[in-house]
């Protein structure tokens, strides 16, 4: 969609009468008077991120204007994994300068699995990397390639067209079939992608293809997130050492099935992709499916896992294998390292806070349970004004529509008792519940006492920068 330019400030104040400034006042006050939330919150938010975007960089990841999330996680240290081969470029998916498309080049015999939103939109990509893994059984997928600034989601035939076309232009340079490229988009829904911005730049981004590039990756996915996300680990399989590396964005537009977010892990084990998609799918349930923002799905989650086979490792065929127990834990702290900065760089988040749900009636009822809690206005703006507001959660608790003992409820804040056996707790202290909210790291576990069912979910607070963000989001 195309806008005219607006005026910068500098601009549209040179152009100002003084005879039109009792005018501008009253204009002023009028918009006040009737539209006091847009007054209160949007205007403070929109003049420091016209700022802040002046003064940003050319070519800086994420959006312009966006302050880095007070709970940033550092882009740790990852090293080259054989068989994958990184490289990223400028397609010009956005207004201002920066990398927005990621390829990834992987060794012949490489295995795939994925994992993928069930939002009932869905998107080109995700159709095509489920067509395409089904039909190659997860076999010998050569490329990735990503765009940021776009999502190609709700744009019927033609997204899927524009999605073909890349993927074909992509296995024309690669040597390789159209099924064994896998794709993946993030941005605006409802935007058919403009696929020869892609395809044109394929040539100035294929020669920068480098074993030694994870952090671009990272940053060239980026649309709202604040930071770069990323995780690695050393397992062993049989006595050989085997990496595994990944890489997430994510900021709004989280929540469980899955969590908007991309993630795209490899490892130079050898590893069937039958057993590579049972270990994708068992460990999303505690990771990417166990966090939160503000409680909406995605039209274009995506989970992949690439596995070269260069390590030297034996080829492992079974998910079970005794042999992959170090790997098999290794990959869920991967997993669940991406999953909760998703959480500590949601839209606007100060406060990264941990909820427990036990004596549930099933794993299934506490998981429930804890998503409504964590999910609940109130109790996230509650978090975000450091209130220690118990009555909120037992709200949250009681709407979730699972099975609970209203008498025997207890919840704690850290280590204080807010509430027990169903009534404020007889040694509540508001100063030290005060004192505890102040943490930027927070959890909370409620017993609802009627079963031993036990699950655990994370999310963020709700702040007026949220707000702001989702607002301007298209801007």
């Amino acid at each position: 969609m195309s806008r005219t330019p607006s005026k910068t400030p500098a601009k549209a104040a040179a152009k100002k009468s003084p005879a039109a400034k009792p005018l501008e006042k009253v204009g002023q006050a009028v918009e006040q008077a009737l539209d006091p939330l847009t007054s209160a919150l949007k205007r403070p938010f929109a003049a420091k991120a016209q700022a802040q975007q002046a003064a940003a960089p050319a070519g800086a990841p994420g959006k312009p204007g966006l302050a880095v999330s007070p709970l940033a996680v550092p882009f740790p240290s990852i090293p080259p994994i054989t068989g994958v081969e990184i490289a990223t470029g400028h397609a010009g998916f956005y207004k201002h300068v920066r990398e927005d498309v990621l390829l990834m080049r992987f060794a012949e015999g490489t295995s795939a699995a994925g994992v993928f939103t069930r939002h009932g939109v869905g998107s080109a990509p995700v159709d095509w990397c489920k067509k395409h893994l089904e039909m190659s059984k997860g076999e010998n997928v050569r490329a990735l390639v990503v765009n940021a600034g776009c999502a190609n989601s709700f744009t019927g035939r033609p997204g899927a067209d524009a999605a073909r076309r890349v993927a074909t232009a992509v296995a024309k340079r690669f040597d390789c079939r159209q099924r064994d490229v896998m794709m993946a988009s993030t941005g605006v829904i409802g935007v058919i992608l403009d696929d020869a911005k892609i395809t044109a730049r394929l040539p100035e981004i294929e020669p920068r293809l480098t074993a030694d590039a994870w952090s671009a990756a990272a940053n060239a996915i980026m649309t709202t997130d604040t930071f770069p996300k990323g995780a690695y680990a050393v397992a062993e399989i049989d006595g050989v050492k085997v990496k595994i590396a990944g890489i997430a964005k994510g900021s709004g537009m989280i929540a469980p099935d899955m969590a908007t977010m991309l993630a795209f892990v490899a490892t130079d084990a050898a590893i069937a992709p039958a057993a590579l998609q049972t270990l994708v799918s068992l460990y999303t349930r505690t990771t990417f499916n166990a966090v939160t923002v503000d409680g909406d799905r995605s039209t274009n989650d995506t989970l992949l896992l690439f596995a070269t086979g260069q390590s030297g490792a034996p080829r492992i065929s079974r998910a079970g294998d005794r042999r992959l127990a170090d790997f098999r834990e290794k990959l869920e702290a991967v997993l669940l390292d991406l999953a909760l900065q998703l959480v500590k760089d949601g839209e606007g988040a100060t406060k990264f806070v941990r909820i427990t749900v036990n004596g549930a009636e099933s794993p299934a009822s506490a998981r429930k349970i804890a998503r409504t809690i964590a999910e609940s206005p109130l109790v996230k703006t509650a978090i975000a004004g450091e209130d220690a507001n118990w009555g909120r959660i037992v709200m949250a608790v009681g709407r979730a529509d699972e099975p609970i003992n209203r008498d025997r409820i207890a919840v704690r804040f850290g280590p204080l008792t807010a509430a027990h056996d169903g009534l404020v707790a007889p040694d509540y202290n508001e100063a030290k519940m005060s004192a505890y909210m102040k943490n930027q790291e927070l959890e909370i576990s409620v017993d609802v006492g009627v079963g031993r069912g036990s699950s655990t979910v994370w999310t963020c607070d709700l702040t007026k920068q949220y707000v702001a963000i989702n607002g301007d989001y298209r801007s």
